[in-house]
């Protein structure tokens, strides 16, 4: 069996990671970038714009969560990557970037034949077999296709494409930081993980000016607590895909209840004090919540495994009128909660609110441009010389250099799903076409409608490319051949 996987980011690298070599013949990736595997977020960058999460979280071999922090021992002396609070490494994001790259070098010589081409698709042909068109004009033939795209680009929520000082996408920090005068207000706009990086990174450079962090709603991720054993019962996949009836929001919430109370902890306790949390002080609740790096409480803990876990199973079992609070009233709470940042940016942060250097401004009313900028907000309006776009990309987005591959599988009787992305089966991954799964054409990473409205984390992406494996070792027989090139 013959397959082609478009894109070589993180979820191309799952799934080279996760096929089995006997029942896959050859294997050719496509992906115009440069430096393939790492994706938009592992390039290499500052030091200073670390990985997010530990690394029992970002093993991209599912079922193996050592997989990713085996190859930092072996990659990196004890202590270098350290972040003392939480007990664990946190290298750069680069860093990471070579794991991904080392993991999929490692994966292509397993195959008898395997060949990356560095050129964009633009199109696939649901022929007899399938045709994979490349921008340079050439076809390729495939028996099945897998499409690793990965996700959107940041959108430009008040129209400031092309106004001087104004960075649309911040990645890599260290090209469009490098232009920043250390003594320059400025503004970022978003309250995220993007939003965190770019501060962390300013301050690394010694950014001497004020500095805004500006959103709706003025909040700021969680902090990762140090990770231990949660022992986790009852949300888990399999324990939610065996439930019997529905499973409405009230009912999941009854389960959340039921794996604290078995270790002593009340979720009403922890629902109010994440309630309160929302309306403290940015600089408050990073100083309660870099104490309680330690606290032996597993609230947190679990909602946060279990969203990375157990997420996508869960919204697929909600009905849609208990999405829609979720998605709305919650968005900014649980996208806070279940993507902390690390305590060692977390200490940077507070660092400067303490000092004065930054602040964060809520209730974004506008931003103009003019002479720099205006931002009218919740308290008034504040000036900025810079302001550099931390939103991000909406989830299940077609990414811009996918649109002329998603154009022509739509043309086909594939279809978008209401809440983004192209419609999937949701147990195969597999692309529906024409009503029904076409078992040829499956996607991994977040251009699959229909999952939750968290952008996938590598523990989701890790999981899809399992599934997928699985599915195409379902269809293939086993075969042999010879070779990896590359051109």
């Amino acid at each position: 069996m013959e397959l082609a996987i478009i894109g070589a980011g993180a979820a191309a690298v799952g799934l080279l990671d996760a096929l089995d070599p006997a029942a896959v013949t050859s294997v050719t990736v496509f992906d115009p970038a440069p430096v393939p595997w790492r994706g938009r977020p592992y390039q290499d960058d500052l030091d200073s714009v670390l990985v997010n999460a530990p690394p029992e979280i970002m093993s991209i071999r599912f079922g193996d969560r050592d997989h990713y922090a085996r190859w930092l021992r072996g990659h990196a002396s004890p202590g270098v990557y350290a972040d003392e609070r939480l007990g664990r490494p946190i290298p750069p994001r680069a860093v990471y970037g070579r794991y991904l790259e080392d993991t999929a070098e490692a994966a292509l010589t397993r195959f008898g034949r395997a060949e990356v081409i560095r050129t964009a698709v633009t199109g696939v042909s649901l022929d007899e077999r399938l045709t994979v068109r490349t921008a340079d004009g050439r076809l390729h033939r495939a028996d099945q296709a897998v499409l690793c795209v990965g996700g959107g680009t940041p959108l430009d929520h008040y129209g400031l494409a092309g106004a001087p000082g104004f960075v649309p996408d911040p990645y890599p920090l260290e090209r469009t930081l490098a232009d920043i005068p250390p003594g320059r207000d400025v503004a970022v706009i978003g309250g995220g993980l993007t939003a965190v990086d770019i501060v962390a990174s300013l301050a690394a450079r010694g950014h001497t000016g004020r500095i805004s962090l500006v959103s709706r709603s003025g909040t700021l991720p969680y902090v990762w607590q140090r990770p231990v054993e949660t022992g986790i019962r009852h949300l888990t996949p399999e324990h939610l895909r065996s439930l019997d009836g529905p499973v409405t929001l009230g009912r999941l919430t009854g389960l959340i209840r039921t794996e604290l109370a078995e270790r002593g902890e009340s979720w009403d306790d922890l629902a109010a004090w994440i309630t309160a949390t929302a309306s403290r002080r940015p600089a408050d609740s990073l100083r309660e919540q870099l104490a309680m790096v330690d606290d032996p409480g597993l609230g947190r803990r679990i909602l946060q495994e279990a969203a990375h876990t157990a997420g996508a199973v869960a919204w697929r079992l909600l009905p849609v009128p208990d999405r829609e609070p979720l998605r709305t009233r919650h968005f900014r709470t649980i996208t806070g909660l279940v993507s902390p940042m690390v305590p060692g940016n977390a200490a940077v942060l507070l660092d400067l609110f303490d000092a004065g250097t930054l602040e964060s401004l809520s209730g974004i009313e506008k931003i103009e441009a003019g002479n720099g900028f205006r931002v009218a907000h919740a308290a008034g309006e504040r000036t900025a010389d810079v302001v550099i776009n931390a939103v991000n990309p909406p989830p299940h987005a077609i990414p811009r250099a996918a649109e002329r591959l998603v154009s022509s599988l739509l043309g086909q009787g594939a279809a978008h799903h209401p809440d983004g992305g192209l419609v999937t089966d949701p147990g195969t991954g597999r692309i529906v076409v024409g009503g029904r799964p076409d078992p040829r054409l499956h996607v991994v990473g977040d251009l699959a409608g229909g999952g939750p409205f968290l952008v996938s984390g590598i523990p989701g992406v890790a999981a899809q490319a399992h599934r997928t494996s699985r599915s195409i070792t379902r269809e293939a027989a086993p075969a042999g051949g010879g070779g990896v090139r590359r051109r």
